[in-house]
């Protein structure tokens, strides 16, 4: 064997394919040297295949370090984060968050800088503008971005986050933040600066709500309609899930002036969904103005949200009826993933966009046997969650916030100001509350669509 192993050396042969013929005969393994009578000089014949010489790469090794800045936002796997530039993380998470949606990005992408729609203002354009210049940097860059452009827009259209307290700007409101951001987007990205493939603010995140008012007292009742860019989950001592605390956020009572009372009486509102966005935004009413203190107090109790959210529930009988067919195109497309056995309607393909796999990852399937009646784009009333924005503290006007976001390989950031860090799904839902850990203040979810 020592012997089949130098010759291994020289010829790239291994010893198992080695074949060496001694006076007609093969040399086995346990042969005996000295039983041999070699001489020197003596010729051997060796018969094998060697093994394929390896051969060296023809490009050497590349680090990631040397990657232009935008291959290696791509090697990361995650864009880069934001500097605090003084108790901004309010406004740091709010744009992660927001970040993570694609058509917002190309709605962006489109805005021009020159051209100012009717009605929209300089400030409302300029911020515009910003988050399309920050999202841009977020994209490009491995380092963290300094975001100081955007947030002078910021306090130049909203001056409230320009509060200071012995001259140091103040701790803001993060969902402030976040709807003041989409007001102004909803009014710049729907107007004639932005171009007409845009996708519209309302069609991605407007929700429109029907409302009963109905008053015990006099028997009034009456009908209201209103677009709003949310759904307010309340929490109150009976609260543990945030299907709970939707249905209550939906059914509201409020003081006003019976005309048949002459008189203010109670009045009752229950709201249900008439029209769906493509990405649902739900905020936990967590923070309420406490009288006897002056100040936002925080409502630290645990209510538990899920990764999979179906709001059917909540919606109008004429929205039910919509959601039907696509609804029952998404459980065949499950029941065939698993193997089960699918009624036959048509023939034509259904694509399901943002089917979570096993895996937790977001999908696009193909599903034969599906109703061909079904247009393609449409929702079906189920969401996956893609982003959580937290707070951490007591008190709205201090703490911590952070953003959770998905990313499209199924793996979770957490992006705590410059400091982006990978995060394990299971880690996501222990952001509920319950203590002095950071806890969901607001939840992004995106339809799943066929």
């Amino acid at each position: 064997m020592v012997f089949k192993t130098q010759l291994y050396t020289l010829t790239g042969v291994p010893p198992e394919r080695q074949k060496i013929m001694v006076k007609g005969g093969i040399l086995k393994d346990e042969t005996d040297w000295s039983t041999l009578g070699l001489k020197d000089g003596q010729k051997l014949m060796m018969i094998g295949t060697a093994d394929e010489i390896v051969k060296a790469p023809e490009k050497g090794p590349v680090f990631v370090e040397d990657l232009p800045e935008e291959e290696q936002a791509a090697a990361l796997g995650h864009t880069a984060g934001l500097y605090n530039l003084g108790n901004t993380c309010y406004m740091n998470s709010t744009l992660q968050c927001l970040h993570s949606v694609p058509e917002l990005k190309s709605a962006l992408l489109s805005y021009s800088d020159n051209v100012r729609g009717n009605g929209v203002d300089q400030a409302s354009h300029s911020l515009t503008v910003a988050t399309r210049n920050t999202f841009g940097e977020l994209d490009q860059s491995v380092r963290p971005v300094a975001p100081l452009h955007f947030l002078q827009m910021l306090r130049k259209k909203y001056p409230q986050f320009a509060q200071q307290q012995n001259n140091v700007y103040m701790q803001q409101d993060a969902e402030e933040c976040w709807t003041q951001l989409i007001y102004t987007l909803s009014q710049t990205l729907t107007s004639e600066a932005s171009e007409p493939t845009a996708a519209q603010m309302k069609e991605l995140f407007g929700i429109d709500l029907v409302s009963r008012v109905h008053c015990a007292e006099s028997g009034e009742e009456s009908s209201e309609a209103e677009s709003v860019y949310s759904l307010k989950c309340h929490i109150s001592h009976d609260v543990n899930h945030l299907h709970e605390g939707l249905k209550h956020g939906l059914k509201t009572e409020l003081e006003k002036v019976s005309p048949s009372l002459g008189r203010t009486a109670i009045y009752t509102r229950e709201s249900r969904i008439n029209e769906l966005p493509r990405y649902l935004t739900v905020q936990f009413v967590r923070f309420f103005w406490k009288r006897e203190s002056n100040q936002k107090a925080k409502i630290l109790r645990k209510v538990d949200y899920p990764l999979e959210l179906d709001v059917y529930d909540f919606c109008s009988d004429e929205l039910k009826l919509k959601l039907q067919t696509p609804r029952q195109v998404l459980r065949d497309a499950e029941s065939a993933r698993f193997g089960l056995k699918v009624e036959v309607k048509t023939s034509s393909s259904q694509n399901i966009e943002g089917s979570s796999t096993s895996a937790g990852e977001s999908s696009s399937m193909d599903i034969d046997k599906a109703d061909s009646s079904v247009p393609k784009k449409q929702l079906t009333g189920i969401y996956d969650l893609i982003a959580v924005l937290t707070h951490k503290g007591r008190s709205a006007d201090s703490g911590h916030y952070v953003g959770w976001v998905k990313q499209d390989d199924g793996k979770w950031i957490e992006f705590d100001d410059d400091n982006p860090s990978i995060r394990k799904e299971e880690e996501i839902l222990k952001l509920s509350g319950g203590g002095d850990w950071h806890m969901a203040y607001i939840c992004l979810y995106k339809a799943r669509v066929i």
